[in-house]
């Protein structure tokens, strides 16, 4: 009988989707937001449990994309 073996996702194999990084953090990888949105909205809105694994995580924007992103909190405030 031959013996299934078990293989590891890597994830896509076409390199304009991910990015690894193997300088000075080699846990990291580089992907559009485009393509992460989607489904960061998809499992907030289902509310998956593994979300609460990354909540302390810490990630690195630009200084641009950050700025809005405190624009939309501030004006996304329910008005009194």
């Amino acid at each position: 009988m031959s013996q299934d073996r078990l293989r590891i996702y890597c994830g896509p194999e076409n390199d304009d989707v991910a990015t690894v990084s193997n300088a000075a953090q080699p846990d990291t990888v580089t992907i559009p937001l485009g393509e992460i949105f989607p489904l960061l909205a998809d499992a907030v809105d289902s509310r998956r449990t593994w979300l609460r694994d990354f909540e302390e995580d810490e990630i690195t924007v630009s200084s641009d994309l950050y700025e809005m992103i405190l624009a939309y909190q501030h004006y996304r405030r329910p008005s009194a």
